[in-house]
């Protein structure tokens, strides 16, 4: 059974940094890509950014410059380093994984960042 592990998120201060990591478990399947989402209350989804398996990295406008996507394959873990937050980033963070040959996503349960002084 496909499980995405999470960790970060918490308290930060406004222009703070923080890391936000996914490990995919239960599975030897090839991952095709890794992303992260997040979602504000009231707000829908929104991708944050993505690394599909060749390496290439797709940004949100909203956070280009500010954030770093990478992953680790063999221990099948993506990380979001996040700089110079701001309030409005607060939201759910999560992960969202797809494999090679499959058009179906799996996601995490979501972590909390909270952006305030």
């Amino acid at each position: 059974q496909v499980n995405l592990v999470e960790s970060g998120g918490g308290l930060v201060q406004p222009g703070g940094s923080q890391v936000l990591s996914c490990t995919v478990a239960g599975t030897s399947q090839a991952i095709y890509k890794m992303a992260w989402y997040r979602q504000a209350s009231g707000e829908e989804r929104e991708l944050v950014a993505h690394i599909i398996s060749d390496g290439a990295r797709t940004y949100a406008d909203s956070m280009k410059g500010r954030v770093i996507i990478s992953r680790t394959t063999p221990s099948k873990t993506a990380y979001l380093q996040m700089n110079n937050l701001q309030p409005e980033d607060t939201a759910v963070y999560y992960c969202n994984v797809r494999f090679g040959g499959n058009t179906m996503d799996y996601w995490g349960k979501g972590t909390l960042v909270t952006v305030s002084s």
